[in-house]
């Protein structure tokens, strides 16, 4: 029996929970420093980063552990929840479209385009997924404090300053919401490619 090599096998699932854990804990928080942009979208959808440690952990320590952070934030986020746990339950879904691939791809090819190619590819799965879920799951349940006509218009005035017409709500989340769910993602590839090269080394334990 080795040893050593069940020592290091023990080491490195402690690192992997450790990390797990840190990074889902980051996400936790980040879902509270959200911000509309009403110009663009309606105020009621908000842009945050909190899938940008779950990106770090899925290209640093796999797409399991991206994953992973995705489903403990969102478990944290029930404790409070305003949406019983329907807005939790598209959370992570979306996060989980996004993570996963990146970290698949980029772990088939670890290089910088490697990494680009899987963020972009995860988050446009995370903008087509997210017409379906919302239209489906999260604004029905918004309709219980909006009626489905003014969520509707509030997306009218916004078109109307851009000079096109949206007639139902089907066309607002694919104008809308696709484009605005693909840039939350790469907004958080923008951050982590800034800052990877600098974390990585400590999350994985090879700082010197």
């Amino acid at each position: 029996m080795n040893t050593n090599k069940m020592a290091g096998q023990g080491v490195g699932n402690v690192r992997y929970l450790t990390v797990t854990a840190m990074l889902s804990a980051i996400a936790f928080v980040l879902m509270f420093f959200d911000f509309s942009i009403p110009v663009l979208i309606p105020n009621f959808i908000k842009m945050d980063l909190s899938d940008l440690p779950a990106l770090v952990g899925s290209f640093s320590m796999g797409p399991l552990c991206g994953v992973l952070v995705c489903l403990i934030k969102n478990l944290l986020h029930l404790t409070i929840t305003s949406t019983g746990g329907v807005g939790e339950l598209s959370n992570f879904v979306l996060g989980a479209a996004f993570v996963l691939p990146a970290g698949l791809i980029y772990k088939i090819k670890k290089s910088r385009s490697g990494a680009l190619i899987g963020s972009a590819v995860g988050a446009a799965a995370m903008a087509l997924i997210s017409i379906p879920s919302n239209y489906f799951f999260v604004y029905p349940f918004y309709y219980n404090f909006m009626s489905k006509d003014m969520v509707l218009a509030a997306y009218q005035v916004i078109a109307a300053g851009f000079g096109f017409e949206v007639k139902d709500i089907l066309q607002c989340l694919i104008y809308f919401n696709a484009p605005f769910t693909f840039v939350k993602g790469m907004l958080s590839v923008v951050v982590t490619f800034l800052i990877y090269k600098h974390i990585s080394p400590v999350l994985k334990g090879t700082q010197r």
